[in-house]
Protein backbone atom coordinates (compact mmCIF):
# COMPACT_ATOMS: atom_id res chain seq x y z
CA UNK A 1 0.00 0.00 0.00
CA UNK A 2 3.22 2.46 -0.74
CA UNK A 3 2.53 5.01 -3.14
CA UNK A 4 5.60 6.44 -5.06
CA UNK A 5 4.84 9.51 -6.31
CA UNK A 6 5.59 13.82 -7.00
CA UNK A 7 5.10 15.56 -3.99
CA UNK A 8 2.74 18.74 -3.94
CA UNK A 9 1.88 21.47 -2.45
CA UNK A 10 3.18 23.51 0.59
CA UNK A 11 1.67 20.80 3.10
CA UNK A 12 3.83 18.28 1.65
CA UNK A 13 6.87 20.01 1.14
CA UNK A 14 6.73 20.52 4.46
CA UNK A 15 6.36 16.96 5.64
CA UNK A 16 9.50 16.50 3.88
CA UNK A 17 10.91 19.02 5.82
CA UNK A 18 9.82 17.44 8.98
CA UNK A 19 11.11 13.75 7.72
CA UNK A 20 14.50 14.79 7.55
CA UNK A 21 14.73 16.18 10.88
CA UNK A 22 12.86 12.90 11.85
CA UNK A 23 14.77 10.76 10.56
CA UNK A 24 18.50 12.36 10.36
CA UNK A 25 17.64 14.39 14.05
CA UNK A 26 18.98 17.82 12.70
CA UNK A 27 19.21 20.84 14.34
CA UNK A 28 18.02 24.24 12.46
CA UNK A 29 20.98 25.06 11.26
CA UNK A 30 21.18 21.50 8.70
CA UNK A 31 17.81 21.48 7.87
CA UNK A 32 16.68 22.15 4.43
CA UNK A 33 13.69 24.07 4.18
CA UNK A 34 10.38 24.09 2.36
CA UNK A 35 11.17 27.10 0.24
CA UNK A 36 14.35 25.21 -1.16
CA UNK A 37 12.54 22.07 -1.52
CA UNK A 38 9.79 24.47 -3.41
CA UNK A 39 12.84 25.82 -5.79
CA UNK A 40 14.13 22.64 -6.65
CA UNK A 41 10.49 21.89 -8.47
CA UNK A 42 10.36 24.99 -10.06
CA UNK A 43 13.87 24.49 -11.78
CA UNK A 44 14.12 21.18 -12.93
CA UNK A 45 14.95 19.26 -9.71
CA UNK A 46 12.83 16.29 -8.05
CA UNK A 47 10.48 16.14 -4.71
CA UNK A 48 9.24 12.41 -4.99
CA UNK A 49 7.40 11.01 -2.15
CA UNK A 50 6.22 7.84 -0.61
CA UNK A 51 3.11 7.60 1.34
CA UNK A 52 1.10 4.95 2.82
CA UNK A 53 -2.64 4.63 1.58
CA UNK A 54 -2.78 2.19 4.37
CA UNK A 55 -3.12 4.76 7.31
CA UNK A 56 -6.31 5.64 8.74
CA UNK A 57 -8.29 8.49 7.11
CA UNK A 58 -5.09 8.42 3.88
CA UNK A 59 -6.70 8.99 0.51
CA UNK A 60 -6.33 6.76 -2.26
CA UNK A 61 -3.43 9.16 -3.73
CA UNK A 62 -1.80 10.30 -0.15
CA UNK A 63 -1.73 13.15 1.70
CA UNK A 64 0.92 15.29 3.76
CA UNK A 65 -0.07 12.69 6.81
CA UNK A 66 0.88 9.70 5.48
CA UNK A 67 3.88 10.51 3.81
CA UNK A 68 6.44 7.97 5.44
CA UNK A 69 9.48 8.74 2.90
CA UNK A 70 11.04 11.40 -0.01
CA UNK A 71 13.92 11.72 -1.94
CA UNK A 72 15.02 15.12 -3.04
CA UNK A 73 16.94 16.26 -6.27
CA UNK A 74 18.50 19.57 -7.95
CA UNK A 75 19.49 19.98 -11.39
CA UNK A 76 23.47 20.68 -12.35
CA UNK A 77 26.05 20.90 -15.07
CA UNK A 78 29.18 19.34 -15.03
CA UNK A 79 32.03 19.59 -17.61
CA UNK A 80 34.79 17.04 -18.19
CA UNK A 81 33.10 14.34 -19.15
CA UNK A 82 33.77 12.24 -22.04
CA UNK A 83 31.04 14.24 -24.41
CA UNK A 84 30.51 14.66 -28.56
CA UNK A 85 29.94 18.10 -28.00
CA UNK A 86 32.73 19.37 -25.17
CA UNK A 87 29.77 21.09 -23.71
CA UNK A 88 28.81 20.79 -19.72
CA UNK A 89 26.30 17.98 -19.79
CA UNK A 90 23.03 18.54 -17.41
CA UNK A 91 22.46 15.59 -14.71
CA UNK A 92 20.32 15.38 -11.42
CA UNK A 93 22.07 15.65 -8.17
CA UNK A 94 19.78 13.38 -5.73
CA UNK A 95 20.75 15.40 -2.08
CA UNK A 96 18.28 13.83 0.27
CA UNK A 97 16.74 10.18 0.72
CA UNK A 98 14.61 9.46 3.78
CA UNK A 99 12.50 6.57 4.91
CA UNK A 100 10.62 6.44 8.34
CA UNK A 101 11.88 4.52 11.04
CA UNK A 102 9.34 1.49 11.00
CA UNK A 103 8.99 1.51 6.94
CA UNK A 104 13.11 0.72 6.42
CA UNK A 105 14.25 -2.68 5.15
CA UNK A 106 11.34 -2.78 2.87
CA UNK A 107 12.42 -2.21 -0.75
CA UNK A 108 10.91 1.79 -0.21
CA UNK A 109 14.32 3.38 -0.89
CA UNK A 110 14.99 1.55 -4.16
CA UNK A 111 11.72 2.03 -5.14
CA UNK A 112 12.24 5.91 -4.70
CA UNK A 113 15.51 6.15 -6.46
CA UNK A 114 13.66 4.11 -9.64
CA UNK A 115 11.03 7.50 -9.54
CA UNK A 116 13.97 9.29 -9.54
CA UNK A 117 15.37 7.24 -12.69
CA UNK A 118 11.99 7.22 -14.72
CA UNK A 119 11.43 10.71 -14.35
CA UNK A 120 15.02 11.43 -15.46
CA UNK A 121 14.84 9.59 -18.41
CA UNK A 122 11.53 11.23 -19.46
CA UNK A 123 12.95 14.40 -18.97
CA UNK A 124 16.25 13.46 -21.09
CA UNK A 125 19.10 12.94 -18.47
CA UNK A 126 21.58 10.51 -18.28
CA UNK A 127 22.96 10.70 -15.26
CA UNK A 128 21.84 11.62 -11.36
CA UNK A 129 24.85 11.48 -8.49
CA UNK A 130 24.60 11.83 -5.21
CA UNK A 131 27.14 11.67 -1.88
CA UNK A 132 26.94 8.58 0.68
CA UNK A 133 28.87 7.60 3.79
CA UNK A 134 31.92 5.23 2.97
CA UNK A 135 31.28 3.50 6.07
CA UNK A 136 27.27 3.21 6.05
CA UNK A 137 27.18 -0.61 4.27
CA UNK A 138 23.43 -0.97 3.78
CA UNK A 139 23.08 2.21 1.50
CA UNK A 140 26.51 1.24 -0.66
CA UNK A 141 24.92 -2.30 -1.29
CA UNK A 142 21.72 -0.34 -2.26
CA UNK A 143 23.77 2.01 -4.37
CA UNK A 144 26.38 -0.17 -6.05
CA UNK A 145 24.74 -3.86 -6.06
CA UNK A 146 21.20 -3.33 -6.14
CA UNK A 147 21.06 -0.03 -8.39
CA UNK A 148 24.40 -0.28 -10.34
CA UNK A 149 26.12 2.87 -9.24
CA UNK A 150 30.23 3.53 -10.14
CA UNK A 151 32.23 5.46 -7.41
CA UNK A 152 35.76 7.42 -8.49
CA UNK A 153 35.74 10.19 -6.25
CA UNK A 154 36.21 9.91 -2.29
CA UNK A 155 35.31 13.56 -0.77
CA UNK A 156 36.96 14.28 3.02
CA UNK A 157 34.71 16.23 5.62
CA UNK A 158 32.07 16.93 2.53
CA UNK A 159 29.62 18.75 5.06
CA UNK A 160 31.73 19.71 7.58
CA UNK A 161 30.80 18.82 11.33
CA UNK A 162 27.13 17.67 11.11
CA UNK A 163 24.40 17.85 13.69
CA UNK A 164 22.81 14.20 12.92
CA UNK A 165 23.22 11.45 15.37
CA UNK A 166 23.51 8.89 12.49
CA UNK A 167 27.10 10.22 12.05
CA UNK A 168 28.05 9.32 15.05
CA UNK A 169 30.31 11.72 15.44
CA UNK A 170 32.73 10.86 12.05
CA UNK A 171 33.73 13.05 10.07
CA UNK A 172 30.99 13.70 7.25
CA UNK A 173 33.28 11.85 4.46
CA UNK A 174 31.64 11.48 1.07
CA UNK A 175 31.59 8.75 -1.99
CA UNK A 176 30.39 10.43 -5.04
CA UNK A 177 28.34 7.67 -7.24
CA UNK A 178 27.69 7.84 -10.56
CA UNK A 179 24.25 6.43 -11.93
CA UNK A 180 24.32 6.33 -15.68
CA UNK A 181 20.99 5.28 -15.86
CA UNK A 182 20.31 4.70 -19.40
CA UNK A 183 23.88 2.05 -19.31
CA UNK A 184 23.47 -1.84 -19.81
CA UNK A 185 24.91 -2.43 -16.42
CA UNK A 186 21.97 -0.12 -14.60
CA UNK A 187 18.84 -1.86 -16.47
CA UNK A 188 21.05 -5.23 -15.53
CA UNK A 189 21.30 -3.92 -11.89
CA UNK A 190 17.22 -3.26 -11.74
CA UNK A 191 16.28 -6.30 -13.31
CA UNK A 192 17.97 -8.23 -10.97
CA UNK A 193 21.45 -9.00 -12.27
CA UNK A 194 23.91 -7.08 -10.17
CA UNK A 195 27.45 -6.30 -11.07
CA UNK A 196 29.45 -9.00 -9.84
CA UNK A 197 32.49 -8.49 -7.71
CA UNK A 198 35.81 -8.69 -10.10
CA UNK A 199 38.50 -11.77 -10.37
CA UNK A 200 42.01 -11.37 -9.85
CA UNK A 201 44.84 -10.16 -7.25
CA UNK A 202 45.87 -6.39 -6.28
CA UNK A 203 48.93 -7.08 -8.57
CA UNK A 204 46.44 -7.15 -11.35
CA UNK A 205 44.88 -4.27 -10.28
CA UNK A 206 42.44 -5.18 -8.23
CA UNK A 207 41.40 -3.64 -5.20
CA UNK A 208 39.10 -4.98 -1.73
CA UNK A 209 38.12 -2.15 0.63
CA UNK A 210 36.23 -3.92 3.78
CA UNK A 211 33.64 -2.13 6.26
CA UNK A 212 33.14 -4.48 9.28
CA UNK A 213 29.51 -4.71 10.55
CA UNK A 214 30.67 -4.11 14.03
CA UNK A 215 31.03 -0.12 12.91
CA UNK A 216 27.22 0.62 13.58
CA UNK A 217 27.54 0.06 17.08
CA UNK A 218 31.19 1.01 17.67
CA UNK A 219 29.91 4.73 16.53
CA UNK A 220 27.07 4.96 18.70
CA UNK A 221 29.23 3.85 21.77
CA UNK A 222 31.81 7.22 22.74
CA UNK A 223 33.73 4.20 24.33
CA UNK A 224 34.43 2.05 21.20
CA UNK A 225 33.93 5.25 18.93
CA UNK A 226 37.96 5.19 18.19
CA UNK A 227 37.44 2.04 16.67
CA UNK A 228 34.84 3.21 13.62
CA UNK A 229 37.25 6.37 13.47
CA UNK A 230 40.20 4.24 12.21
CA UNK A 231 38.38 2.37 10.05
CA UNK A 232 37.58 5.45 8.22
CA UNK A 233 40.42 6.73 8.31
CA UNK A 234 42.48 3.66 6.70
CA UNK A 235 39.77 3.25 4.57
CA UNK A 236 39.88 6.72 3.55
CA UNK A 237 43.65 6.93 2.60
CA UNK A 238 43.09 3.33 0.40
CA UNK A 239 40.31 5.05 -1.30
CA UNK A 240 41.99 8.28 -2.23
CA UNK A 241 44.85 5.86 -3.26
CA UNK A 242 42.75 3.95 -5.54
CA UNK A 243 41.02 6.49 -7.14
CA UNK A 244 44.28 8.64 -8.00
CA UNK A 245 45.39 5.38 -9.90
CA UNK A 246 42.49 5.48 -12.02
CA UNK A 247 40.80 2.91 -10.23
CA UNK A 248 36.49 2.99 -9.58
CA UNK A 249 34.25 0.84 -7.25
CA UNK A 250 32.62 -1.35 -9.48
CA UNK A 251 30.91 -3.51 -7.28
CA UNK A 252 29.73 -4.32 -3.40
CA UNK A 253 29.33 -7.48 -1.61
CA UNK A 254 28.29 -8.46 1.91
CA UNK A 255 29.25 -12.21 3.67
CA UNK A 256 27.11 -13.89 5.97
CA UNK A 257 27.80 -11.67 9.21
CA UNK A 258 26.99 -8.40 7.36
CA UNK A 259 30.41 -6.78 6.59
CA UNK A 260 30.60 -5.54 3.63
CA UNK A 261 33.55 -5.14 0.69
CA UNK A 262 33.91 -2.42 -2.12
CA UNK A 263 35.41 -3.64 -5.04
CA UNK A 264 37.77 -1.64 -7.42
CA UNK A 265 38.46 -2.06 -10.88
CA UNK A 266 39.22 -0.32 -13.88
CA UNK A 267 35.85 1.48 -15.52
CA UNK A 268 35.17 2.90 -18.45
CA UNK A 269 32.31 5.77 -18.67
CA UNK A 270 29.54 5.11 -20.98
CA UNK A 271 29.68 6.41 -24.21
CA UNK A 272 26.58 8.93 -24.95
CA UNK A 273 23.38 6.74 -25.78
CA UNK A 274 22.83 7.09 -29.82
CA UNK A 275 19.08 5.79 -29.02
CA UNK A 276 16.11 7.78 -28.23
CA UNK A 277 15.52 7.83 -24.34
CA UNK A 278 12.50 6.80 -24.25
CA UNK A 279 13.57 2.81 -25.94
CA UNK A 280 15.82 3.28 -23.03
CA UNK A 281 13.56 3.21 -20.03
CA UNK A 282 12.96 -0.12 -18.54
CA UNK A 283 11.34 0.10 -15.34
CA UNK A 284 9.90 -2.47 -12.54
CA UNK A 285 6.27 -1.72 -11.03
CA UNK A 286 7.00 1.45 -8.46
CA UNK A 287 3.81 0.82 -6.75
Amino acid sequence: MILIRECNGFDELQACVDLEIEVWGYCEGDVIPRRVFLVSQKIGGQVIGAFDTSLPGAPENGDAASMIGFSFSLPGAKTGYKSSTGHPQPYLHSHMLAVRDGYRNQNIGARLKLAQREDALRRGFQRIEWTFDPVEIKNAFLNIHKLGAIVRNYEENFYGVSSSRLQGGLQTDRLLAEWWIASPRVIAAIQGRPPQAPLGSEEAGIERIQVPAAIYDWKADEEHRHLAQQIQTENRRRFQKAFSQGLAIVAFTRDTEGNGTFHLDRWMEPEEHSTPIAESINIPTLR
